[in-house]
C-alpha cells in the first residue's frame, strides 16, 4: 500500500502529526493521504500518562476543542506539593519553595488514552486512515533511505512456524514515514543507532512511571486536587517522585515514577509504589476506595541535552520516540503535540513542492528551534541532571532557584553522560531490601496488577523478548546482580526457577507483558531488546 505520509503510532505526536497535515491539506485544496497504523487493539489501548495536561498545543491545533466535545473537562483547582521525610512523616512545601513549572493553573486532569480517541475521531473526520490491532515490527531501508515499515505477520507459532490462522505482513510504503511509538520505540531506537542520530548527545536517561486508578467515597474526592511529592519511599541515590490526581467521576489517579537510573539492584520499583500508597498523605484518599484499573510505562526523560536528531533520509521522529518531554513540568503531551504539529508542517512545505519523497527534512530541526517547544527544553535541560547530580533536596533546591529566579536560563549547562543501564552495583555491595507483604487494601502484587491492565497477548506466538545470549541470565547477571530483571518488571515477566535439576533458570512469561520497555532500558548487560508481537496484543488500557 502507498501513502504521502505514514505514520508509526496514534498517540498524541502521531494524532497531531496527521490532524495537522490534513488541516494544511484541505485549505490547500490540496489531496493528501495519510495514514496511522496503531499496535494496540484500539486508538488508546496502550496509551498511559498522569496525566496534568496543559492545552496549550491542543490550543493552536483545535481552537474549538471545548465545542467540540473534547474530553479535557476536569481543571486545575490547587496544587499540594510535599516532601516526604519518612513512612509516617511529610512537609507541605510553600509555593516559594517549588519550582514554578511544577504549578498547574491552567491546567486540566484528563485521560490521556482518552483524549487520543477523540483525537482519532477527529483525524479520521479529515480523511486519516487509522490501523488500530497492526504492529509495525520492522523499518523498510532501501539505499539508505527509509522507504516504510513492515505490518508484522500475523498467526505464527512459537517456532514463527505459520498457523491455520496465518496472515502474512504487509509492506506499507510512503514518500516520508513519521515515526511517534512513544518511549523507547523499538523502531525509533533502530533508526537512531543506523543514522547515528545521537552523536554528540548525552546518553537518553529514562524513569518508570505506575499509575493506578480508585473509585473513591465522594467525601474524600476533591476534583481538580493536584499532590506529587519528593523523598521516600525513594531514597539515597534513587530519585522520583509520586503523585496523585482528583479526576472527574470520583476516581484518583495515583502513581509514583522512579528513574531508572538507580543503582541498588535489589530495588524493586513495583514494591516502592505499594510502599508509597501507605503513606498517611496518599492512604487518607484510597483508604475506602477501590482500585480499577493498574499500568505502568518508561517515560524518556533526558531532555534537550539527549534529543536526537530527528529527521533523516524519508522520515523523522517525533514526541518521546525522540524524548520531547519537559522533565521540569513532568509534562510530554503539549510537547509531543507541538512536535507532530511542526512536523506536519515541515511534510506539507516538502510535499507542496512536488516532492518525491526520501530526503533528510532538515528544516524540520530548524522549526524546532524556532518554536516554543524548544524555548521550553532549554529552559528544563538542566533540571534532570541537576537530580542526578546534587541529589532530591540540593537537587530541588537548584531547581528553585534556577526556574523560578533565572527562567531556566543559567548561564552554563548541566549534563549526565552516564548510561542509566550501567549504574547498578553489584548485589554484594548494595543493603537487601525487605519489602512488606501486600495488605490487598491498598497495596497489592504484581499477578492482582497486570489482571487489571487487560493484558493479553495471543500465546502461541514467537517470544518479542529478544536475548542476544541466552545465558547472561543465570552466567553472569544473577551472580553479579541478583538478576535485576526479576525486580525491574513492573508485571511478573521474568523469573528465575528451578529447572528439572533443580538448577537456576530465567524464565520469560511473555503473555504479561505490559509494553513498558523497561527490560530493554535497565537489563545491564543490555542483553534484551523488546520488540513488537502481533499486532492488537498487550494491555488494554480503557481511560489511562
Amino acid at each position: 500500500m502507498e501513502f504521502d505520509v505514514l505514520i508509526v503510532g496514534a498517540g498524541p505526536a502521531g494524532l497531531s502529526t496527521a490532524i495537522r497535515l490534513m488541516q494544511q491539506a484541505k485549505a490547500a485544496a490540496k489531496e493528501l493521504t495519510v495514514c496511522v497504523v496503531e499496535k494496540g487493539s484500539e486508538v488508546g489501548a496502550h496509551i498511559l500518562s498522569g496525566a496534568v495536561f496543559e492545552p496549550r498545543a491542543l490550543n493552536e491545533l483545535l481552537p474549538n476543542w471545548q465545542e467540540q466535545g473534547a474530553p479535557v473537562t476536569t481543571a486545575v483547582t490547587h496544587d499540594d506539593i510535599y516532601l516526604f521525610k519518612n513512612a509516617d512523616d511529610a512537609t507541605k512545601l510553600p509555593g516559594f519553595a517549588v519550582p514554578k513549572t511544577m504549578h498547574n493553573s491552567g491546567n486540566y486532569i484528563v485521560s490521556i488514552a482518552n483524549l487520543c480517541r477523540w483525537l482519532a475521531q477527529q483525524a479520521e473526520q479529515l480523511g486519516v486512515e487509522i490501523f488500530p490491532g497492526f504492529a509495525a515490527s520492522e523499518v523498510l531501508i532501501d539505499d539508505n533511505v527509509v522507504k516504510g515499515i513492515v505490518i508484522g505477520d500475523m498467526g505464527l507459532d512459537k517456532d514463527g512456524q505459520p498457523k491455520d490462522s496465518f496472515v502474512p505482513g504487509m509492506e506499507l510504503h510512503a514518500k516520508y514515514t513519521v515515526f511517534a511509538e512513544g518511549c523507547r520505540g523499538h523502531l525509533g531506537k533502530q533508526l537512531i543507532a543506523h543514522f547515528e542520530l545521537d552523536k554528540d548527545k548525552s546518553p537518553q536517561h529514562y524513569a518508570l512511571g505506575f499509575k493506578e486508578i480508585w473509585d473513591i467515597p465522594s467525601e474524600q474526592h476533591q476534583p481538580g486536587l493536584v499532590m506529587h511529592s519528593a523523598g521516600w519511599p525513594l531514597t539515597n541515590d534513587t530519585s522520583g517522585g509520586g503523585y496523585l490526581y482528583h479526576a472527574e467521576s470520583q476516581q484518583v489517579v495515583v502513581g509514583l515514577i522512579v528513574d531508572l537510573n538507580y543503582s541498588n539492584p535489589h530495588l524493586s520499583p513495583f514494591e516502592e509504589f505499594q510502599r508509597y500508597k501507605q503513606h498517611p498523605v496518599v492512604k487518607q484518599y484510597l483508604k475506602e476506595g477501590k482500585r480499577v484499573s493498574y499500568g505502568a510505562r518508561a517515560i524518556t526523560k533526558g531532555g534537550l541535552n539527549s534529543l536526537p536528531k530527528m529527521s533523516f533520509n524519508g522520515g523523522l521522529l517525533v514526541g518521546c520516540d525522540a524524548g520531547t518531554l519537559n522533565f521540569a513540568k513532568i509534562k510530554g503531551n503539549h510537547t509531543a503535540m507541538k512536535s507532530g504539529m511542526l512536523a506536519a508542517e515541515t511534510l506539507f512545505n516538502a510535499l507542496s513542492q512536488d516532492d518525491n519523497g526520501g530526503k533528510d527534512l532538515t528544516a524540520f530541526a530548524d522549526a524546532i528551534e524556532q518554536s516554543w517547544l524548544y524555548d521550553e527544553l532549554y529552559r528544563s535541560r538542566n533540571f534532570g541532571p541537576a537530580l542526578h547530580k546534587f541529589g532530591t533536596f540540593w537537587g530541588g533546591a537548584f531547581n528553585t532557584l534556577e526556574q523560578n529566579w533565572f527562567g531556566g536560563k543559567f548561564p552554563f549547562t548541566l549534563k549526565d553522560n552516564s548510561f542509566d543501564h550501567a549504574q547498578l552495583k553489584l548485589a554484594n555491595e548494595a543493603p537487601v531490601i525487605n519489602y512488606p507483604k501486600p495488605d490487598n487494601i491498598v497495596s497489592f502484587d504484581r499477578l492482582s496488577s497486570v489482571y487489571l491492565s487487560n493484558t493479553n497477548h495471543e500465546e502461541e506466538q514467537p517470544c518479542h523478548l529478544k536475548l542476544a545470549d541466552s545465558s547472561i541470565p543465570i552466567s553472569i547477571n544473577l551472580p553479579k546482580y541478583n538478576e535485576p530483571a526479576q525486580r525491574y518488571c513492573p508485571a511478573g515477566v521474568y523469573e528465575i526457577v528451578q529447572d528439572e535439576n533443580n538448577a537456576p533458570k530465567f524464565q520469560i512469561n511473555a503473555q504479561n507483558c505490559i509494553h513498558c520497555k523497561t527490560c530493554d532500558i535497565k537489563d545491564p548487560a543490555q542483553n534484551i531488546t523488546w520488540v513488537t508481537p502481533e499486532g492488537a496484543g498487550g494491555p488494554n488500557y480503557p481511560n489511562m
